[in-house]
């Protein structure tokens, strides 16, 4: 029987490499909804290949261009529609920051998986997202190449067995400069990570490091491991997705070579493996796998995740949207590289810390957290 499949955010790096998933394995799985933002000439040209029943789009979509009978959302609120409507086997959430936590809250309620690889919903939402899970009794499967990994991992012992996580980053293009030469880094040189082929703002992210600091959280928040347990490497190579160390010192690894499609299939797919389109690791490397302790006070930003997640509350969301709109500020030429860490801290410092234990508290920190990065910014442009 094939499983039916929603990607939420269909037209990113994410939708468009598990769409190539889906289209190598016809026979085991069925679309039955796309969903994007605003690119709607390539959610129309996946939906004519795949023949959802559902399609969504915060654009304003065009009917007699998708097949016959499709039912159509739009809208600020299509996602969420989208998802409370189309009952899938499946939900692949790739929307990007933290605009998806409504929509995973939605599709949580009607059971089965999530295979989530948006971050940023569970740092927001954590403690919203756990009560979902136990209300409906749907999992979640990870799709991050690292959380994959430590899922993966963690089936060779029990909980109790294992002494810490380890999360590894590629270190972007500019983990060995120093913090001065960061001030000087183009935006041509941020967007050229020398490993993966991701969207622009996981780039970014990956170059600042903010996207490991929001994946120590995100961990936190996958497989209930405090601050204490979780622990970072730099890895250039991008081989070793991370790795989980157990009491008795035995450190399980997951490898494979950088390609999405691996960790979106097995999400897919769990517990079983099937033949994919990825290329099998050779193991006869011509180069060694390197791997290097993070500085704290050259990427701040893994050391003030490290602090919000032990703060816990509303700090994780304010450190999740003030780097969002950092980024879009740096994207914009209104900040510098280096000043993206600086910004996210004086959001810090400025909202209080409340807990977390509703939407609307989630809301108001998010939005708290993006008057404060504006200010800070609007300071930065004089």
């Amino acid at each position: 029987m094939k499983r039916s499949v929603l990607i939420l955010g269909c037209t990113g790096s994410i939708g468009t490499q598990t769409v190539d998933v889906l289209n190598m394995h016809p026979d085991r799985f069925e679309t039955v909804g796309l969903c994007c933002g605003t690119d709607t000439e390539t959610l129309y040209r996946q939906a004519n290949a795949l023949h959802p029943r559902f399609v969504a789009s915060r654009a304003p979509l065009d009917a007699d261009r998708l097949p016959h009978g499709t039912v159509l959302f739009t809208g600020e609120d299509a996602a969420e529609r989208i998802a409370k409507e189309a009952k899938a086997d499946v939900t692949v959430l790739a929307i990007s920051g933290y605009a998806a936590l409504k929509p995973l809250l939605h599709a949580i309620g009607h059971g089965g998986r999530i295979a989530i690889a948006n971050k940023e919903s569970l740092v927001c939402g954590g403690a919203l997202v756990d009560a979902a899970l136990r209300a409906s009794g749907a999992e979640l499967v990870p799709v991050d190449s690292e959380q994959s990994a430590i899922f993966q991992c963690l089936q060779n012992g029990n909980r109790s067995e294992v002494s810490r996580l380890i999360l590894t980053a590629s270190g972007g293009p500019f983990f060995r400069k120093t913090r001065e030469e960061l001030k000087t880094v183009s935006l041509d040189d941020a967007l050229h990570h020398p490993t993966w082929k991701m969207g622009k703002k996981i780039t970014l992210d990956s170059a600042t490091l903010m996207n490991k600091g929001l994946e120590i959280i995100e961990a936190s928040r996958l497989f209930g491991f405090d601050a204490d347990h979780i622990s970072v490497l730099i890895h250039p190579q991008s081989i070793v997705h991370s790795m989980v160390e157990y009491r008795d010192g035995t450190v399980m690894a997951n490898l494979s070579k950088p390609d999405m499609r691996l960790p979106i299939q097995y999400a897919l797919t769990y517990p079983k493996r099937i033949e994919s389109p990825c290329e099998p690791l050779k193991l006869d490397l011509a180069h060694p796998l390197e791997f290097y302790p993070v500085d704290p006070e050259r990427f701040r930003s893994v050391r003030m995740a490290y602090e919000c997640l032990r703060a816990d509350g509303t700090a994780p969301t304010v450190y999740n949207g003030a780097n969002e709109c950092a980024a879009e500020a740096y994207f914009a030429g209104r900040l510098g590289f280096a000043d993206i860490e600086d910004c996210v801290e004086y959001a810090l410092n400025a909202v209080e810390n409340r807990e977390a234990d509703s939407i609307e508290a989630i809301a108001q920190a998010d939005a708290q957290a993006r008057t404060a990065a504006d200010a800070f910014i609007r300071k930065y442009n004089g």
